[in-house]
């Protein structure tokens, strides 16, 4: 909090960001929208660059204990938009529950690839779930986030923040473009459990649909609220023995063994220490 400079870079990237406004063309029967916050994240992260020499570690990890701060003014404000259409969203509260299930399909995907690719046991921890805090929290609480499974969920967690915003709010703008999806569907699966990726897509959806801005805003923070509680449980008590399950399956496919079984890795340090006693 008593980095000025921080504070001066953020509140010129803001500025920048809203001058340059929103954005959209034509794409083919499509329209793209680009908002602000696409300018802002693309800005700081061209300041990071060493040879641009603005922005600092030490202030990239002061910007990084100020995120959960700001994410909870944002979920404040969309909190409020809740009220408003609660009677929608209790209507379509089994799709919003249900949706969690489509979560199951990352690791699907993603434990195969990344035992192609030649990762481990970080591929537990990296493909089990998109990766958001709470997920973060768990493979730390279970793993450890000194060992693989912890190595892998922070990785994606830190291309999430980077690129996910970018890639979920395009994503957003084509398929509400080209697929017969209700924008209020869209909006639901814009809460994927990242407060920053579900703000890109409704913003995107928000500009594209203004006469239905704030359902989609409400839709958009509910899911999101929703993926934050029930999609913990998902992770905890379905995602990631599938994943371990799916591990090992793909593990002696390739290597034609068994895989190690995993170890906290403060335990491991304990084992040492006494090994070394």
């Amino acid at each position: 909090m008593k980095n000025i400079k921080l504070h001066l870079i953020v509140l010129v990237l803001i500025i920048i960001a809203e001058l340059i406004g929103t954005i959209s063309f034509q794409v083919g029967p499509g329209r793209v929208v680009l908002v602000p916050m696409l300018y802002a994240l693309i800005l700081g992260i061209l300041l990071t660059l060493r040879f641009v020499k603005v922005a600092s570690h030490k202030d990239m990890v002061d910007a990084s204990s100020l995120i959960s701060l700001t994410l909870l003014l944002l979920m404040a404000r969309y909190g409020t938009l809740v009220g408003p259409t609660l009677d929608k969203i209790i209507a379509a509260s089994p799709a919003l529950i249900l949706q969690e299930l489509g979560n199951l399909g990352t690791l699907f995907i993603g434990v195969p690839v990344a035992v192609l690719l030649g990762l481990k046991r970080e591929a537990i921890g990296g493909a089990h779930s998109v990766a958001r805090e709470p997920n973060v929290a768990l493979i730390g609480d279970m793993y450890g986030l000194d060992g693989p499974e912890g190595r892998g969920v922070m990785g994606v967690y830190i291309c999430g923040t980077v690129f996910g915003t970018i890639f979920i709010a395009l994503l957003t703008t084509f398929c509400a473009a080209y697929l017969p999806f209700h924008p209020f569907s869209l909006a639901m699966a814009a809460g994927v459990g990242s407060a920053s990726m579900m703000t890109a897509s409704v913003g995107t959806l928000s500009s594209m649909f203004p006469d239905m801005a704030q359902q989609i805003q409400a839709f958009g923070a509910a899911s999101n609220m929703l993926s934050g509680l029930d999609g913990l449980y998902m992770s905890l008590f379905i995602a990631l023995p599938v994943t371990e399950w799916l591990y090992r399956k793909c593990y002696k496919a390739k290597y034609g063994q068994a895989p190690e079984k995993g170890v906290r890795a403060d335990t491991q340090k304990i084992e040492k220490n006494r090994e070394a006693i």
